[in-house]
């Protein structure tokens, strides 16, 4: 009798030697003379328990982690295929605190299927959502997705609903689906977890949104730093080619829809939608001025639909389950879930899909157990590198999109870096002007030239130099850039340095230069 083990193939899993233990189990179940089947899944997201690897069993699959070469030997001395003690046991994996508190919609199957097995992904309820779709006509599936409440989850949370009735309603020759999968915000790896564990998902989802706007292709615009997820996704496209879930007429349907994975151009800026799409089009990736919008005149001048990889990837479960089952979870106008992803400075950093609603406190202590420092939390950026800083007297708000606007905060991405009382806020909120001076396209004057004055003016605030004069001009800065850039890149780098200079403004007195 072959047992059957899981061994993650996710990026984290693989930085963190997941490839040899892989090899240490082969080589070690043959010397022993046992036959093993190993199963490359995605990861569960409890990074600090990779590699995790999971045994089959009769009643669901026992997890040992995090497991590495020289680990390989006692297990297999303790038997762990036959449910054998072993330290690094840790029960059911399912039943991991961590894991089974979580409310896992968009994230049910990563970390539980082959990523590359079509069969897997079937027999896991996958392209059920497709099925019903082409039952539906377009307008039923934009009504669904749109009363399901579903908002884009990079960053801005524009109704999806909104954006795919606009792309709908405009008459034209060719329309496209555009994936934003250029994820490049700090502490973020939800986009990549899902291309790495679960690309059938995201494939369905860019499918069902073709047929809701009468879309015949679509592009994938990959992270260039995500050589894993990139692989991953170009061989799924593929197989879903090869088994009439792509191509001219789908499932028999009479419908087609072409996919295709395309690197992105190395910039943060080409995570800007119109950047992005000029990028695409084999130009330097510049923002483009709104209006139009690219669901009016997106892509080589065409209406486009632009998501990002989360926000598409929820779609089969609306509409396969409906979208009254989504809309249930939540709070106020933030409905479903939210795959939050905890970096930085925290002992368990990983995914954590939750429905909105949770306080910050909450994640940050009852899944992220506090920092690994052991040092007390001062602040936590939310959001990405254009996100505000938050501290103490902020931890108790709700985790949904009003609740942040109203602290003059934003969720963004969903990614969360933590830092212990040792962080020096002048520093971070220096980097935040720096990283936008060095990112911008370049394109409007406010972002271009307003971040290179506010390093300046950020040094000789800490340096001492005429403090409040040169804090007014700074926070004058800030309000140029807010009110006249051109896109979110120099609109919202004010929100990490006003935020900084409110909430920490001890660490903006004279000390040494930066």
């Amino acid at each position: 009798m072959t047992a059957t083990v899981y061994v993650p193939r996710d990026s984290t899993a693989l930085a963190l030697g997941a490839d040899a233990v892989a090899r240490a189990l082969a080589a070690e179940a043959e010397r022993r003379g046992i036959s093993l089947g190993i199963v490359r899944n995605g990861s569960r997201g409890l990074f600090w328990l990779e590699p995790l690897v999971e045994v089959a069993t009769p009643s669901g699959r026992l997890a040992f982690g995090p497991v590495s070469v020289d680990d390989v030997p006692g297990l297999f001395e303790a038997d762990f295929l036959r449910h054998g003690a072993h330290r690094l046991c840790l029960g059911p994996t399912e039943q991991i605190p961590y894991l089974q508190r979580q409310e896992r919609l968009t994230f049910a199957r990563v970390g539980r299927i082959d990523p590359l097995s079509l069969d897997d992904y079937l027999a896991h309820d996958g392209y059920r959502g497709l099925s019903q779709a082409l039952d539906w006509s377009g307008a039923r599936i934009v009504a669904e997705v749109t009363e399901s409440g579903l908002r884009g989850r990079g960053g801005a949370a524009f109704p999806t609903g909104i954006k795919w009735q606009t792309v709908q309603n405009v008459r034209a020759n060719r329309k496209y689906v555009v994936c934003n999968a250029d994820e490049g915000d700090s502490g973020t790896f939800s986009d990549r977890m899902i291309m790495e564990g679960d690309p059938f998902m995201l494939i369905e989802g860019m499918t069902i949104a073709a047929i809701a706007v009468g879309a015949t292709e679509g592009y994938v615009y990959v992270r260039s730093e995500y050589p894993h997820a990139y692989s991953t996704l170009q061989q799924a496209i593929s197989l879903a080619e090869a088994r009439g879930y792509l191509g001219d007429d789908i499932l028999g349907s009479g419908r087609g829809f072409h996919l295709t994975a395309r690197k992105a151009g190395g910039a943060y800026i080409c995570g800007e939608e119109t950047a992005l799409l000029e990028s695409l089009e084999g130009k330097r990736g510049i923002v483009r001025a709104k209006p139009p919008l690219p669901a009016v005149h997106g892509l080589f001048g065409q209406p486009t639909i632009v998501n990002n990889v989360v926000s598409l990837a929820s779609v089969p479960l609306i509409v396969e389950r409906g979208a009254a089952f989504y809309r249930d979870y939540g709070s106020g106008r933030s409905r479903g879930s939210l795959a939050f992803q905890l970096a930085g400075n925290v002992k368990y950093g990983g995914l954590v899909e939750k429905a909105f609603g949770l306080t910050l406190r909450e994640l940050l202590y009852e899944y992220g157990g506090g920092t690994a420092s052991g040092r007390p939390i001062r602040a936590v950026q939310v959001g990405g590198p254009l996100g505000a800083y938050l501290g103490e007297a902020q931890f108790d708000t709700p985790l949904d999109y009003e609740a942040f606007a109203a602290i003059g905060a934003m969720l963004g991405h969903g990614g969360i870096v933590v830092f212990d009382d040792s962080v020096d806020m002048a520093r971070q909120a220096r980097f935040a002007m720096e990283f936008c001076a060095i990112e911008s396209c370049g394109k409007c004057t406010p972002c271009r030239i307003g971040s290179t004055r506010g390093v300046e003016v950020i040094d000789r605030i800490a340096e001492g130099t005429d403090r409040p004069a040169q804090t007014a001009l700074l926070r004058d800065l800030c309000d140029v850039m807010l009110a006249g850039s051109l896109c979110a890149m120099g609109g919202m780098t004010p929100y990490p340095v006003l935020s900084a200079l409110d909430r920490f403004p001890e660490d903006f007195g004279p000390r040494d230069p930066l």
